[in-house]
């Protein structure tokens, strides 16, 4: 009976059944009379079968523990996301505890309280919203503490800090006993995780220790999860920094680049035309250069209308600030050497119009390399136009001795002493250094000499026809200058000793000029008519004669007419065709036919007040020329 007893107990562990199922062999021992010393023998058997089973539950629970801490390590590797491993192990913990509601709450050392964060089971949304100060409550009091606590009834338990909308939550959830421990990152709190039910019951050690464990796995799950987005953080900023220095790097060696070449450029010889080119393959768009006058000196593209009001503000703005300016889709950069104003940069910036501030850089550092360019330049001109200026002064004076060591001098700044040159003089109202550099640039590209004189310009430029020349200089100095300039000519001179002559013979044209109420244009003394024979030295009546009546001295000669004398009848008949034909002794259709002969020898307007002068003074000349 007792080995079959045995056995009963044996079956009942081996399919786990209940602890009162345990009871019900002694029960029937009894009823069927058994003997006190079996049923004492069943009474012990049954209380060790029962110990085995309690062992057999505690080690299943252990396992199951074990492999639920071990699921959370694995989740922990995986780490797919900090809410979904918190909610897991608050899951976990409500499942092996056998907890009716678990949750989590995560430390504010700045607010000074633990605020709730992950729940399972919970069915209250202002449970679900807590906020515990530290010290309140049994959640404050082991955030504070880092200490374990729980309560098998919450609001029978003096030792928390009960305060009323905290009681009021936990009330509503209607929980009753309550398990919290510390999730701790080194001496840290970080946060409290809980298991609580709505009945009173207290919490075991084994209990304690695994919603520990469990706290422990949170509190590294925090800490990872801290460090993975510190990490992602860290290498987003190293990788925006990385393309920020890429960039910068990209923009330094691009300004390096255009640098580079304007300097080239400068160091070659290169035009302000050329760096405007250099700018523009830069940063692209359309470029505008001009200088002080706001005269073109380079363009790049068409940058379209823009207003000269706003831009003279922004060239001022530039200058003041030193940097290029925005107007729009416009970028202005002012071309200045120290208070002095050379010019100014317009970039018509391509798409919306900004740039960055490397490429504003690039433009300003284009307009300071033209600013160079400008006064190098200048310094040349001004130092070759010295040069000019005193070998033009040497030859002016008449006192030159040396032709030879003149001639070498000349040939050092490129000028051909023996070529026709005309000797132009410009009386201006302008300002006179600028005249001055006006006269020297000219002078340089034209191939000639230039010098100041008081408050007039010499230049002695190649050419032949002194009118032609006049002219040009007049129109040219006059748009430099922004005044009228009046240029008389004189020449063509080939040698040095000529030079003197005709200096005076251009001053007296120059004057002659502004006499006759023409200032601003120009002429040579051969163009004046008989003012002409007046002003020049030579006093070059042939010329004159062949100006006035040249075709029809030629006619007569040819054709052995009397043209000329027929003329003489004429004016001295106060132009009567009659009284000119008595005189002539000639029907007056003669004298009519002579006449339109003449016309259309001399051209139409030959009767016109001012060349009826001229021929009459040609016709006194040319009769005096034939007297004995």
């Amino acid at each position: 009976m007792a080995f079959m007893s045995c056995d009963v107990f044996l079956d009942l562990l081996a399919r786990e059944a209940s602890a009162a199922e345990f009871e019900a062999p002694l029960v029937e021992a009894r009823v069927a009379g058994a003997d006190p010393r079996v049923l004492a023998e069943l009474e012990t058997t049954k209380v060790a079968a029962l110990r085995v089973r309690s062992l057999l539950a505690r080690r299943a629970r252990r396992e199951a523990e074990l492999a639920a801490l071990f699921d959370t390590a694995s989740d922990l590797a995986g780490l797919r996301g900090l809410d979904a491993v918190l909610e897991a192990i608050v899951r976990r913990a409500r499942r092996l505890l056998g907890a009716d509601v678990s949750y989590m709450t995560l430390t504010d050392d700045e607010r000074g309280d633990t605020s709730m964060r992950v729940t399972d089971g919970s069915v209250s949304a202002a449970f679900r919203a807590l906020r515990i100060p530290f010290g309140s409550g049994l959640a404050g009091l082991v955030a504070q503490t880092g200490t374990p606590y729980s309560s098998a009834d919450y609001f029978a338990d003096e030792r928390f800090h009960h305060r009323t909308y905290i009681d009021a939550a936990v009330q509503e959830e209607d929980l009753v006993a309550i398990l919290g421990v510390p999730m701790r990152l080194g001496s840290r709190v970080i946060g409290v995780l809980f298991a609580a039910n709505r009945s009173a019951r207290p919490f075991v050690p084994e209990e304690v220790a695994l919603l520990g464990s469990l706290a422990a796995h949170a509190a590294i799950a925090i800490d990872n999860a801290r460090l993975l987005d510190d990490t992602r953080a860290a290498l987003e900023e190293l990788s925006a920094a990385n393309e920020l220095i890429k960039a910068r790097s990209a923009a330094v060696e691009r300004a390096a680049q255009a640098h580079d070449r304007m300097t080239t450029l400068l160091v070659r010889g290169g035009g302000v035309q050329d760096v405007a080119e250099v700018i523009i393959d830069v940063l692209g768009g359309a470029l505008l250069v001009l200088d002080a006058e706001g005269r073109r000196l380079a363009a790049v593209g068409m940058i379209g209308e823009s207003d000269d009001a706003t831009v003279a503000e922004a060239v001022g703005a530039s200058r003041s600030l030193g940097r290029a300016v925005q107007r729009g889709r416009l970028w202005i950069a002012s071309i200045a050497a120290g208070a002095e104003v050379l010019g100014t940069v317009i970039l018509g910036a391509p798409g919306a119009g900004e740039l960055s501030g490397s490429d504003q850089r690039i433009l300003e550092r284009g307009a300071l390399v033209t600013a160079l360019l400008l006064l190098f330049r200048r310094s040349v001109a001004e130092a070759e136009g010295r040069v000019r200026g005193e070998l033009l002064d040497d030859l002016l004076s008449g006192r030159v001795t040396d032709v030879d060591a003149l001639r070498a001098r000349a040939r050092l700044v490129g000028f051909d002493l023996g070529a026709p040159h005309v000797l132009v003089v410009v009386r201006h109202g302008g300002d006179r250094p600028r005249a001055t550099f006006w006269a020297a640039s000219y002078a340089s590209s034209a191939g000639g000499l230039a010098a100041a004189r008081g408050e007039e310009i010499v230049l002695l430029l190649p050419g032949l026809n002194p009118g032609a020349v006049a002219r040009r200089v007049a129109r040219e100095c006059g748009a430099s200058l922004g005044t009228p300039a009046t240029a008389g000519a004189a020449g063509p001179v080939d040698e040095a000793a000529e030079v003197t002559v005709a200096h005076r013979e251009a001053g007296r044209c120059a004057d002659a000029l502004l006499a006759l109420g023409r200032a601003g244009q120009g002429a040579g003394a051969a163009e004046l008519g008989f003012v002409g024979l007046l002003v020049g030295d030579g006093r070059d009546v042939r010329g004159f004669l062949t100006s006035a009546l040249g075709p029809v001295l030629d006619y007569d000669e040819r054709r052995g007419t009397k043209l000329v004398t027929t003329l003489e009848a004429y004016f001295e008949a106060g132009g009567s065709l009659s009284r000119a034909a008595e005189r002539l002794h000639v029907h007056v259709n003669t004298v009519t036919q002579r006449l339109d002969r003449v016309g259309k020898l001399l051209g139409e307007g030959w009767q016109s007040p001012e060349r009826a002068l001229e021929i009459q003074l040609a016709l006194r000349l040319h009769r005096l020329t034939l007297s004995p």
